[in-house]
Formats: C-alpha cells, sequence, structure tokens
C-alpha cells in the first residue's frame, strides 16, 4: 500500500511539472488538469485513511500487555504498533477502525458456532379420559435445535428433545447437499418420510395433539424414528409438476410400548421407507401436494413377522396474494393402511384424519379435524373422535392454542377434554420441509 501511494505522489509530481512547462496551454486544458488534480488529491487521502485504519486493526489484534496501575495511563507506541508521529493520525480513524475489527471478529465467531434455538412446548388439559389420560399441567417438551452449515458441500441438524422424565435425540443428521445428479442424501437419526405428520415435530403441528391414526398405526409422537440412510431425488416431470422420490433404509427400532411398530431382532431386521411426493400450483395462490408412502419392517413377535404400512397423503394450501397475512387456509388428509403378520392371522387396519385451518385475521386461526383408526394389534377396534381448535399468534416467535376434542373409544368410552397450548421460540429455528 504505501508502494501504492508513492507512486500516486510520484505521478502527481510529474504531470505538475510537466504543467508548468505548458503554461501556454488552452484554458480549457487548464482546467481540465486541476479537476485531474482535485480527484488525485482526494483519492490519496483516502488511500491514506484506509492504510491507518488497517495499522489500528493490526494493533488492535495483537494481545495486549499486562501493565501496572501506573504505566496503563501512557500507552506505548510499540506496542500499538505505530509511530509517535502516527499515534495522532490512527487516534483520528479510530471510525474506520472499528467496523473492520469487529466485524471479522463477528463473522469468524459465527464461522465456528451452530445457530441455536429453544423451543417450549407448555401443555394444560381439563377433562376426563379413562383410557389415555394425561397430566394436568406439564411441560411436554423443550427442544434444542443446533444447526449449522458444515462446508460448501454438507450441513447439520441435531433436535435434542428434552421432556420431564428425559432426553431424546429426535433427530441428528448430516445432509450431504452436492451429490453428482442431483440427489440429496442423510445419515444420522431423523424422522421417516412416511406421510405428513409423522415427518412433523410437536411445535409445528396445526393441533395440540397427534391425529388417533398417528397413535393406533405408525408410532404416536416419536413415529417412524430411526438411524438410517435417506437418499432423495427431484424427477423430471412436466407441466409444471414437482415430483420427489425418496428412500430410506433404517435399523429397524421404530416406536416404543403400546405404540411399536418395528423392532430389530438381528443386524438383517432393518426397516426401509419409500415415499413419492407430487406438487403443483393449480393457481397463484393454490396449490397441491399429494404423496405415497411405504413402510416395511419387523414386529416385536421375531423376524419371521412382518408389518407393513401403505399411507396416502393430501394437502392444499390456498392463500390470495394481495391478502396473505390475513387470510389463508390449509386443507389436510392422510389415510394409512396395515398389515401386520402376528398369529394365529394377519392383522389388518385401516385409519384416516382429516383437517382444515382457517386464518380469520392476522392472528387468528381457526380449525377443526375428524379422526377414525383401527388398533394395530386387535381386530373389530375402531376408535374415533373429533376436534374444534382456536389458535392465536403473539408474534411469529410464539402461539396459545385451545383444542376441544371429543374421542370415543372402542370400549365404548366417550372422553371430553378441552387441551391448551403455550409455545414459544428463542433463537434461530430453521424451517421445517414443507
Amino acid at each position: 500500500m504505501k508502494h501504492f501511494i508513492f507512486a500516486v505522489v510520484l505521478a502527481t509530481l510529474i504531470s505538475t511539472t510537466m504543467w508548468g512547462q505548458q503554461s501556454t496551454a488552452p484554458a480549457a486544458d487548464t482546467a481540465a488538469l486541476e479537476q485531474k488534480f482535485r480527484d488525485m488529491e482526494d483519492r490519496i487521502i483516502a488511500l491514506e485513511g484506509q492504510v491507518r485504519a488497517l495499522k489500528a486493526t493490526a494493533a488492535q489484534a495483537q494481545p495486549a500487555p499486562v501493565t501496572s496501575p501506573e504505566t496503563a495511563t501512557e500507552p506505548s507506541p510499540l506496542v500499538s504498533g505505530t509511530a509517535p508521529a502516527e499515534t495522532s493520525a490512527t487516534s483520528s480513524s479510530s471510525a474506520f477502525a472499528r467496523p473492520i475489527n469487529l466485524g471479522g471478529a463477528s463473522n469468524a465467531g459465527k464461522a465456528l458456532n451452530p445457530d441455536i434455538s429453544v423451543i417450549g412446548d407448555f401443555i394444560g388439559v381439563a377433562g376426563h379420559n379413562s383410557i389415555s389420560p394425561s397430566p394436568a399441567l406439564e411441560m411436554h417438551e423443550s427442544e434444542i435445535g443446533l444447526q449449522a452449515i458444515i462446508d460448501p458441500y454438507a450441513r447439520g441438524d441435531f433436535f435434542l428433545s428434552f421432556g420431564e422424565k428425559g432426553v431424546n435425540v429426535e433427530e441428528g443428521f448430516i445432509t450431504f447437499t452436492a451429490l453428482p445428479a442431483g440427489f440429496t442424501a442423510r445419515v444420522g437419526k431423523m424422522r421417516s418420510a412416511f406421510g405428513k405428520v409423522n415427518m412433523m415435530h410437536n411445535h409445528v403441528l396445526p393441533f395440540v395433539d397427534r391425529p388417533l391414526v398417528s397413535n393406533s398405526l405408525t408410532g404416536g409422537e416419536d413415529g417412524i424414528d430411526d438411524a438410517g440412510f435417506s437418499l432423495e431425488h427431484i424427477l423430471p416431470a412436466p407441466k409444471g409438476i414437482f415430483f420427489d422420490v425418496t428412500a430410506q433404509l433404517f435399523r429397524g427400532d421404530s416406536g416404543g410400548g403400546d405404540q411399536l411398530v418395528f423392532q430389530s431382532h438381528r443386524k438383517s431386521d432393518v426397516s426401509t421407507v419409500e415415499h413419492l411426493r407430487a406438487y403443483k400450483d393449480l393457481t397463484e395462490s393454490t396449490n397441491l401436494d399429494i404423496g405415497l408412502s411405504y413402510a416395511r419392517g419387523h414386529n416385536e413377535l421375531g423376524s419371521a413377522f412382518l408389518t407393513q404400512l401403505y399411507g396416502v397423503d393430501a394437502t392444499v394450501h390456498w392463500k390470495p396474494l394481495r391478502r396473505a397475512i390475513y387470510h389463508s387456509f390449509v386443507g389436510r388428509g392422510e389415510f394409512i393402511w396395515s398389515q401386520r403378520q402376528q398369529l394365529p392371522v394377519e392383522q389388518r387396519a385401516f385409519g384416516f384424519y382429516t383437517s382444515g385451518e382457517y386464518q380469520l385475521g392476522r392472528r387468528w386461526f381457526v380449525g377443526g379435524r375428524y379422526d377414525l383408526s383401527d388398533r394395530s394389534r386387535f381386530a373389530n377396534q375402531t376408535d374415533k373422535g373429533g376436534s374444534a381448535i382456536l389458535t392465536y399468534w403473539p408474534s411469529e416467535f410464539s402461539q396459545i392454542r385451545t383444542q376441544y376434542r371429543y374421542t370415543k373409544y372402542a370400549e365404548n368410552i366417550g372422553a371430553h377434554e378441552v387441551l391448551f397450548q403455550v409455545l414459544f421460540s428463542l433463537g434461530a429455528h430453521g424451517a421445517h420441509p414443507f
């Protein structure tokens, strides 16, 4: 930088000498040369300011020496890296030095730390349910998310779920985004791509609880969630249709207790999930999303007993462009069939839910849901019910939801309940799949 300034100054002196020798030049040429001199002078001043700023940044980056109270009042020119004659100039350019230094420190810290978020899920329940009781008040879940770009070819996502009874790694995987031929791969523990609700974390559900079909056939809140591999690819399609196919291979353990879906008894007892998704914009305000799912794995009876799941899901979104923040509608439906090998005969079950959510205003949403589901292990046992839901969003970082739920169980027992939920988010939480 010093050599560059010296060259500019030398060029200026040479130009000045030549101008003096050509004092007979026309007035127009003289005015043009004067303008060039002013431009050069402004440029030299700017370059000097940059040099001083760089010197001040280098001085601040050096570790400060340990000084006594007596010597702390007089800064040493040798420590700051500037000559005594430049001390006042460096002080006057502190306005340039601070943004450069602080910006570099901030970027360096960001590169070494992931985005961290915490989401709280508080639930209260009023009413009586003898079949599936719930506590009156509970901090249902606290989810901590750690997300970051690992390198230009991959990103990492971890979601830790803290409940009142323990800690669980809900998801933790690396995503390779730059594979050949447009493939995307994931490795780690993840929710499977079976249907829609199974992929959703609790805080993104449009209702307080999960539908009956999820609890009876696909593992409830934990769902089909296991360690394994996932490979995804977008297929070419005509007429603005978006096709996405996903194939997953898991260890073979999903769900638990009465909601157990798959269980591995040996290393070869892996489970698989396949999902085909089709998406299309019907109008500028409406789009349709349809999915087909298949899952296969072994159940708790042994390696010779299989459980197979088939699913169809559909979602329609309506959001007018001119009133997008005030009105919208989302309709969902999911149908699941289960074939479970057990003694004495194979058990087949079916279940579904349909739901709708309409946005009344900028912060208010109203919705409803209808449920019906057989139980996967017992023949001729069907539960059904319905819910009415009201949601208020104080801001994008919190929401308050109330849900009235009625359930008619196979034991001919009815349960009336009112559920209350408060969700709140701290930090930067990445968007979940659409």
